[in-house]
């Protein structure tokens, strides 16, 4: 069974929904088993045994929420050789800071050794660049790339772990 680990930070729910739908689509590949967790409510066990770990918070002027990375300076689980994807919301859908917040989530995964993956424009559409981005509440297009977020990583992990 592949394990995936989906953490996320949500002030206002708009990230919570995304981590929903991007577990529904990590559940539509079969063998795959996979948790949503809010950064304040890790389940370090589970993290641990996990092959692959989502990310997922708000983005505040161009950067991750500090509880997202607080998390990744801190976190005492071994990250090392699973492979790990990212989401974000932002309010506004304009100025890429939305990107900025992805590749700095990204970075933060890469230097705990970590594989990056997101299927980009490889996996058909809709299309992901580093990861899932919503406006506001995650619908239409928004929730598909994160439904589309899940089945790629779910698909990798079991490519790579299965």
């Amino acid at each position: 069974m592949i394990r995936i680990a989906i953490v996320y930070h949500s002030e206002t729910g708009n990230t919570r929904r995304m981590a929903e739908l991007v577990r529904e689509g990590c559940l539509r590949i079969e063998g795959v088993e996979a948790r949503t967790m809010p950064v304040e409510e890790i389940d370090r066990e589970y993290l641990a045994g996990a092959h692959a770990l989502l990310l997922g918070c708000p983005t505040y002027e161009g950067s991750p929420s500090w509880q997202m990375k607080r998390f990744l300076d801190t976190v005492e689980v071994d990250l090392a050789g699973k492979l790990g994807g990212v989401f974000v919301s932002q309010n506004w859908p304009g100025g890429g800071g939305a990107d900025f917040a992805e590749v700095v989530l990204i970075a933060g995964m890469l230097v705990r050794g970590m594989l990056i993956y997101s299927g980009g424009i490889t996996k058909g559409y809709p299309y992901l660049h580093f990861g899932a981005v919503s406006s506001r509440s995650p619908e239409g297009l928004y929730a598909e790339r994160c439904v589309k977020l899940g089945e790629n990583i779910s698909s990798k992990a079991k490519e790579l772990f299965g």
